[in-house]
This record gives C-alpha cells, sequence and structure tokens, in this order.
C-alpha cells in the first residue's frame, strides 16, 4: 500500500498531554499554549476536557480556555466529554467537536471508569443522541489496544469490535490508543489490518505512546497500513492517570519530522511548533520531551 500523501495530526498536548501534570497550571497559559499550536499551523486541538475537577484536575477551567483562545478558521478545538453533563458543559462553551473514550481492556475499563466496557458505551448513546441534535461532531478513542497495565497484552480481535461499536454509534473517526505503549510495529499493522474489517480505514486513527521508544516505528507501520491520522502531543507531554508508568504521547516535533523526511503534507511549521513545546516545558519546568526538539536547540 502506498504511503499517504498528507497526514492529518490531532493535537492532543493542551488535553492529554496536561492531565497527567502534578503542578497547576493557569488558564492563561493553557490559552497561550492553543494559541501558539495554531500559530504553528496545527489544524485540529483538543483543547481540554469537561470533566469533574475532582477527578482530573488539571482539567478545571476548560471553559474559560476555551473562551480565551483565538480561535481561527478552518481549525477544529474539540474537547473530550465522557458523559452528557460533560457534553451539555462543552456546547455551553461554544465546543462544535467533542471526543468519547472507551477501552478494549474490562480491566482497564473497571479501573479507569468503574463500569464495563459494555456499560462505557451504553453510557455514550444519549451523548450521541445530544451531540445529533446540535450537529456536533464526535470522535471516538479506544484506549489500551494493545497492551494494558493489569491484563498484559491485548489482541486485535478485543479492540475491533469496541471500534466497531464506537463507529455504528455514530463517531466519525475511531483513534486506536497503545495507551501504556508496549505495541510494536509487527503489532501495529496487525491491529489496522483486523480492525479495517470492522471500521474503515479511513477513519481510523493511531494514537501512540513512547513508553518502550517504540512510538515513532508504529507511526511509520501504521502509514504502510494507510493510516493517514495520528494523535500527538507538543514536547511529547502526558501520559496516562490510570495506566503507572506510560510516558508521554508521542511528541508532534517527532512526527512532523519524520512526516516531512517521506515527502509527506501536514501543514506545520516544524520551527514555530519546536518553539510552542519549548515555552510549555519552560511554564512546567521539566526537559522538553521532544528528540527533535531537544536536537535543535541544542544547535
Amino acid at each position: 500500500m502506498p504511503l499517504p500523501k498528507e497526514v492529518r495530526l490531532v493535537e492532543v498536548g493542551p488535553r492529554d498531554g496536561l492531565q497527567n501534570e502534578a503542578q497547576p497550571i493557569s488558564v492563561a497559559d493553557k490559552v497561550r499554549l492553543v494559541d501558539d499550536l495554531t500559530e504553528a499551523g496545527l489544524a485540529y486541538i483538543e483543547v481540554g476536557s469537561f470533566v469533574s475537577p475532582k477527578w482530573v484536575p488539571q482539567m478545571a477551567g476548560s471553559a474559560e480556555v476555551f473562551a480565551g483562545i483565538q480561535q481561527r478558521p478552518g481549525v477544529t478545538y474539540a474537547a473530550l466529554a465522557p458523559n452528557l453533563r460533560g457534553f451539555e458543559d462543552a456546547l455551553a462553551a461554544g465546543v462544535k467537536e467533542v471526543a468519547v473514550f472507551a477501552a478494549a481492556s474490562e480491566a482497564f475499563s473497571q479501573r479507569n471508569i468503574n463500569c464495563s466496557i459494555g456499560e462505557s458505551l451504553k453510557r455514550f448513546e444519549p451523548i450521541m443522541d445530544a451531540a445529533r441534535n446540535h450537529g456536533v461532531r464526535v470522535r471516538g478513542y479506544v484506549s489500551c489496544v494493545l497492551g494494558c497495565p493489569y491484563e498484559g497484552k491485548v489482541s486485535a480481535e478485543q479492540v475491533a469490535p469496541v471500534a466497531r461499536a464506537l463507529h455504528d454509534m455514530g463517531c466519525y473517526e475511531v483513534s486506536l490508543g497503545d495507551t501504556i505503549g508496549t505495541g510494536t510495529a509487527g503489532d501495529t499493522r496487525r491491529l489496522f489490518e483486523v480492525v479495517s474489517a470492522q471500521v474503515p480505514r479511513e477513519q481510523l486513527a493511531g494514537h501512540f505512546h513512547d513508553t518502550y521508544g517504540q512510538a515513532l516505528a508504529n507511526v511509520y507501520a501504521s502509514l504502510l497500513e494507510g493510516i493517514n491520522v495520528f494523535d500527538s502531543s507538543v514536547a511529547g507531554l502526558g501520559g496516562c492517570p490510570y495506566a503507572k508508568g506510560a510516558t508521554g504521547n508521542i511528541a508532534t516535533e517527532d512526527v512532523v519530522y519524520l512526516l516531512q523526511g517521506l515527502g509527506i503534507a501536514t501543514g506545520i511549521d516544524l520551527d514555530r511548533l519546536i518553539a510552542a513545546g519549548q515555552r510549555i516545558s519552560s511554564v512546567l519546568g521539566r526537559g522538553n520531551g521532544s528528540r527533535v526538539a531537544r536536537a535543535r536547540n541544542a544547535q
């Protein structure tokens, strides 16, 4: 299968990236991050999450962030809305696209949201109905697609019915997430081969964490399978509060560098992207998780 000519990147740094940080992050710093990412040419930015601050303290103030950012025409500014209350809050904040998530692992589903996979999918039905009524698009995530911190290896056959359920429910796209970053290129190719029998490849995306250093290899393996949408996080921010030891998402800078080297268009200005990642890393008082950024900044 030929490599795609263009790739769309879904920037999850402001949400998936920041949600696991220990220190409080101001609304102003979150707004600046989103605006920096817009300036760098990202066409899809996951800005925040409408969940209880009790469970995810860093996502408090998401409505204020949406109110403060400079929204550019043609750019999607999305939010996670895992329940109807979250969806209603997102709608009130003017959000035009939301995301919901399910797990491919029963154990992870129980630990993460205290219900079975089937029950979690059932909870999304009122969200999907409300989204249709209000003209809001819904993107789906499936977590633990290549491994689970509690169950170990997860088979592609476990993932396919969950992805199919989200697709049938009305999710226009389903992102398959290697939450603990244990997947390999071979696993990844088989995953998309199996799941694409249930959901068309053009409606699938890849979401890779770099715990075992395999995320870029998994992106390339996905490209070979005809996948042309990937979630990534500026400066490699993130982890998972419910998956001990899981490191950050793949760094957006590193994915852009890979794609540029393959002659695949992204519409992203790498220099501006590196500057955005460096700024938020400084705010957090931590090193930049992007190897490309570290190399460029050392020159």
